[in-house]
């Protein structure tokens, strides 16, 4: 009887693997389709694809080209998301406010505006 609890243990081991395995290699080709510009990040995060439900923004916005830490950190940080939040976990709000400063049309100028409006809504 304990060689079954072996076995079993020893394929639920397998078959974690392989998901983890599934997972990474799916991972590794939707962050080539980010970086090279065939697909947007907001569009995954209003998506929510499988493969990104444990994920962290950061690696899924750190994905795009001339994204780093830094500029993650802080982009983040004025939308009120921690950095290690996985985007299955994202609430429709901060959804809502990623897609706002991700939106490509996105300008400077309609950036301060919203940061004005919020300050100006915070402080009432």
């Amino acid at each position: 009887m304990g060689d079954t609890a072996t076995l079993d243990a020893g394929q639920q081991h397998l078959h974690a693997l392989e998901h983890a395995n599934r997972v990474r290699l799916a991972r590794a080709a939707l962050k080539r389709r980010i970086a090279a510009g065939e697909l947007e990040v907001i569009e995954v995060v209003v998506t929510r694809p499988w493969e990104v439900q444990s994920m962290s923004i950061s690696d899924l916005v750190m994905s795009q080209k001339r994204w780093g830490r830094a500029r993650c950190s802080r982009l983040l940080r004025s939308i009120g998301v921690p950095e290690n939040k996985p985007v299955g976990t994202l609430t429709e709000r901060q959804r809502s406010a990623l897609a706002e400063v991700l939106d490509p049309s996105h300008t400077p100028e309609r950036s301060r505006s919203h940061v004005a409006v919020a300050a100006t809504f915070s402080a009432a």
